[in-house]
C-alpha cells in the first residue's frame, strides 16, 4: 500500500532541500523524523512536516500503523522562480532568482498488513428548505387560550410541549 503527500511552492531552492532528503531516503518514518530533529538545515522543518502529513494520511485514510511505514520515494523538483533586480555599480542591474521547490513523498508498508482499501465516507442526503417548512407546519398546532402550544416530535422522546406568550412585544418609534 502506497501513501502520498506533497508540498508545493516552498520558497527554498530544490538543491538545498535535496541535501536533507538524501539523509532520510529509505528510512522508516520514525527513524526519519528522529534524524530530521538533529539536522542543522532550514529545510529539515518543512520536510518533517511533510512526512508527518503523509503518516497522518496513512493512519486516517487507510488505517495503517505509523511504525510500519517507510519512505519509498522522496524528491524535490524545481518550482516557479521569482525574478527580481538588484542595482549595482555604474547604473547596472543584476538579476536575483528567488527559487521555489515542490517536494513529494511516497510511503509504503514495511510488512504488508492487507489493509489496501481506502475508508469510505457516507454522506447524508441534503435537506431542502421546502421540506423543513412543510414539516414545521405539520407539527405546529395552536390551542385556544392565552398561550400557544407547539408539539415537537423527536426520535428519542415521544413529544415535547413548548409554550410561548400570547402576544409578542412590539417596539414602535415615537414621532417627535
Amino acid at each position: 500500500m502506497e501513501v502520498k503527500a506533497s508540498l508545493k511552492h516552498l520558497r527554498m531552492s530544490a538543491q538545498k532541500i535535496r541535501l536533507v532528503l538524501d539523509l532520510v531516503r529509505g528510512l522508516s518514518t520514525v527513524d526519519a523524523l528522529n534524524q530530521l530533529k538533529f539536522v542543522n538545515k532550514a529545510a529539515a522543518e518543512p520536510v518533517s512536516k511533510l512526512i508527518l502529513s503523509a503518516v497522518a494520511n496513512a493512519e486516517n485514510n487507510f488505517n495503517l500503523d505509523k511504525s510500519n511505514l517507510k519512505i519509498k520515494e522522496i524528491r524535490a523538483d524545481e518550482g516557479a522562480t521569482l525574478k527580481r533586480w538588484m542595482p549595482k555599480a555604474h547604473g547596472r542591474a543584476t538579476t536575483i532568482r528567488k527559487r521555489a521547490a515542490h517536494i513529494s513523498v511516497t510511503l509504503e508498508e514495511i510488512v504488508a498488513s492487507g489493509k489496501g482499501k481506502k475508508k469510505e465516507v457516507t454522506l447524508e442526503k441534503p435537506v431542502k428548505l421546502e421540506e423543513l417548512t412543510k414539516e414545521a407546519e405539520k407539527n405546529t398546532k395552536t390551542v385556544k387560550g392565552s398561550k400557544a402550544t407547539k408539539k415537537v416530535n423527536s426520535e428519542k422522546e415521544n413529544t415535547k410541549i413548548v409554550t410561548a406568550p400570547d402576544k409578542a412585544k412590539m417596539f414602535r418609534r415615537k414621532a417627535g
